[in-house]
């Protein structure tokens, strides 16, 4: 049930092949028949059918992960705050303003309380609108309340059923992805199989549901589908148009609902930078694509009370320099091998310095210092001078921001899906070099044309951004674990339109001369629905065992805490601990925090590195003059980070404060030459010794195996 493009008409056997056709097409009267009709019909049933595959997938999708998470959790018949608990570190934090919003008296009060917010950082009234991105928490806290709803479904249900519902947008564009690219649905179909049986390295939506990612890549992968769609050929005006908007809004909803949106599109914007380069996109579309990421940014900008750190993104700055040395070097894509050469180095030196004057510029001007953590990161994770600095180590030290695991390609090679992607990119990487070298070339003599033409065909614009996107985005994955999910989705899609596509088979079968339309179309259709039915022989079974598995969430430490901070301590109480757990207490409790998880603000940082002196070596009345400085009431020590095995020496997080501060680190291994010994202990062990020092500043109020929490004297 697919749609098959008709060929063009070769020399040689492929025309004697074509002739008979011809002539079955004429009447004994000498009349005409025209199959328009059954071909017309047959596209139409083919995308009908499609598309309810599409739209069963997607939903399925989202069935499968909400059972996963009803059975991991139990999530129906736990308490309100084992619930809120099992929305872990600055997943809580983001499920808290959606609480806030439902709960205000109304939805005025509501956002006025996010905008003139002074429980999230003590001592401080911060706009969350502009600090966060949690539109959507908004959004949907306004549609619950509108809705009338609010009998049948409670709202954490609302909640999470959203964001579930998502993962059928993300999976239905990723079929339409394939299915654009390889022009059947069967490579849709086997682009979802593969999303879905590679869940552990696709997704992570069931256990983080509140995370900005499981909002913005459904609409990353919308836009994707649509940029596929724009790159095609021969579209008309109004294709053109509605499709340009379509991408707008997608690269809309995803920048307004993660902050790393634009380190994404600028990665996205090289993509498109490399293939302009080499003349495979077409120029106009390029800028369109330039222009609409700086308009959607921009908007997000706006909405968000003109954040500095997007109007000192790299992507704002990279898209004007690209437009503005494109106006300078109107005859880039003119001239011979050579000629092309040097000006297409030259343009990329005039980008790339034009790029880092305008960014210092925007930078200097509004005195911005909100990502200087990121490069910090990124500077230490290369190699370019080891750092103390605590921000840097503190990504650095987590398996998240490490390199990916070798084992994530033995499971991605268990459903085929490594060992085909590999294929597929070989086979396109070679076909992007040669066309590349014969635009630069400038060439269409006769004798180049014949193998060449071959890699023009596969190569198509659309095909050709697909591939430079996952070879981008793949680097990326390589370098940084956590960004593996905008790898392996796309991935799927790139492995499955690979082995569906006719362009592919016809490259290969004419390279070993076996090429008939009949052969190439047998392999097409036939290795497709062989792969799905060896993954689905496969992984159908453990699938079941999977949905079968029930657990419970079970945490009663954290449920002691978060019910006794309820019970025990007045509405106005701040409280200082770790990132992690005051994303919690907030969300449980509704008391101010001194510091949270949300990493992008450069006072934040501050307070946070001086907030987590508690597991450094330093002496109660330094601890205590740090803690009164923002207002704490309470502080909670937790014994898993105070004694933490997680890490290795180096860094745990004791280790990273004392070699932040100059302190040799604790246990047997090195250090480095001008570290010291601290004149104090460390306050996290010593402060339970009860020593007079100690007892005069802090009271413990609270104690279980996990958690001790000491109320600070209000004057001394």
């Amino acid at each position: 049930m697919t749609a098959v493009r008709q060929r063009r008409v070769g020399k040689g056997t492929e025309a004697a092949e074509e002739q008979p056709s011809e002539e079955k097409n004429v009447k004994p009267d000498g009349k005409i028949l025209s199959d328009h009709t059954g071909g017309k019909l047959w596209n139409v049933l083919s995308i009908t059918v499609g598309g309810i595959v599409a739209i069963s997938l997607g939903l399925l999708t989202s069935v499968y992960v909400a059972t996963l998470h009803e059975n991991d959790l139990w999530f129906s018949n736990i308490k309100e705050v084992e619930r809120e608990i099992s929305f872990r570190t600055e997943c809580g934090l983001y499920y808290s303003y959606y609480k806030q919003m439902i709960q205000a008296a109304s939805i005025q009060q509501g956002l006025h309380d996010l905008v003139y917010d002074n429980k999230t950082e003590s001592v401080r009234t911060i706009n969350i609108l502009e600090r966060m991105n949690v539109y959507q928490e908004v959004f949907l806290s306004i549609l619950y309340r509108i809705l009338p709803i609010q009998q049948y479904l409670e709202p954490v249900y609302f909640y999470i059923y959203t964001l579930f519902g998502l993962q059928a947008v993300y999976v239905i564009a990723l079929y339409v992805t394939s299915w654009l690219l390889s022009g059947t649905w069967l490579s849709g179909l086997l682009a979802a199989c593969w999303y879905i049986t590679n869940r552990i390295d696709t997704t992570r939506v069931e256990f983080t549901i509140p995370l900005r990612e499981n909002w913005a890549l459904p609409f990353f992968a919308v836009q994707i589908a649509a940029i596929t769609y724009l790159l095609r050929t021969h579209l008309q005006p109004v294709q053109e148009r509605l499709t340009l908007m379509a991408v707008f809004i997608a690269t809309f909803l995803f920048s307004l609902t993660w902050q790393f949106n634009q380190f994404m599109m600028l990665i996205q914007a090289l993509a498109l930078f490399i293939l302009d380069c080499f003349d495979i996109l077409p120029t106009a579309k390029v800028t369109w694509l330039y222009v609409i990421q700086i308009s959607g940014l921009l908007l997000v900008c706006v909405l968000q009370f003109f954040n500095s750190m997007i109007l000192g993104s790299l992507l704002i700055s990279f898209n004007v320099s690209v437009l503005i040395a494109r106006t300078i070097q109107k005859n880039l894509k003119k001239g011979g091998l050579l000629n092309r050469l040097g000006k297409l180095i030259l343009h990329v030196l005039l980008v790339l310095c034009l790029t880092l004057l305008i960014n210092k510029f925007i930078k200097k001007v509004l005195n911005l210092e909100s990502d200087e953590h990121i490069f910090k990161f990124l500077k230490a994770k290369f190699g370019f001078g080891s750092t103390r600095d605590f921000d840097a180590n503190l990504y650095l030290c987590e398996e998240a921001f490490g390199l990916l695991p070798l084992n994530t390609f033995s499971r991605l090679s268990d459903t085929l899906l490594f060992y085909v992607y590999v294929f597929v990119l070989f086979l396109m990487t070679v076909a992007a070099v040669i066309v590349a070298f014969r635009n630069l070339r400038g060439s269409n003599q006769v004798q180049f044309m014949e193998k060449v033409e071959e890699c023009t065909v596969t190569l198509k614009p659309d095909a050709a951004y697909n591939l430079i996107h996952t070879v981008l985005f793949g680097c990326l994955a390589l370098s940084t674990m956590r960004m593996k999910y905008l790898w392996t989705s796309h991935m799927c899609v790139f492995a499955s339109f690979g082995l569906c596509s006719t362009e592919v088979w016809k490259l290969i079968l004419k390279g070993v001369r076996l090429y008939t339309s009949r052969r190439m179309h047998l392999i097409k259709y036939s290795l497709p629905v062989i792969t799905f039915l060896y993954i689905s022989y496969k992984f159908w079974p453990g699938i079941m065992d999977e949905l079968s598995e029930l657990r419970e969430f079970y945490d009663p430490d954290t449920v002691e805490l978060m019910n006794w901070i309820k019970s025990n301590t007045p509405n106005t109480a701040v409280f200082a601990g770790s990132m992690q757990l005051l994303a919690g207490v907030k969300l449980c409790t509704g008391r101010t925090l001194t510091n949270h998880p949300h990493y992008e603000d450069k006072d934040l940082r501050e307070r946070t590195k001086q907030i987590y002196q508690i597991y450094a070596k330093r002496s109660p009345e330094d601890v205590y003059r740090i803690l009164r400085s923002f207002g704490t009431d309470y502080v909670i020590l937790e014994d898993s980070i105070c004694y933490e095995r997680r890490h290795s020496r180096g860094c745990r997080l004791r280790d990273l404060l004392d070699r932040a501060n100059g302190h040799i680190m604790d246990g047997l291994g090195e250090n480095e030459p001008d570290l010291k010994p601290s004149s104090y202990p460390r306050f996290c062990e010593e402060i339970k010794k009860n020593l007079p020092g100690y007892t005069a500043r802090f009271t413990r109020v609270f104690q279980n195996k996990t958690f001790h929490v000491y109320r600070l004297a209000q004057h001394k």
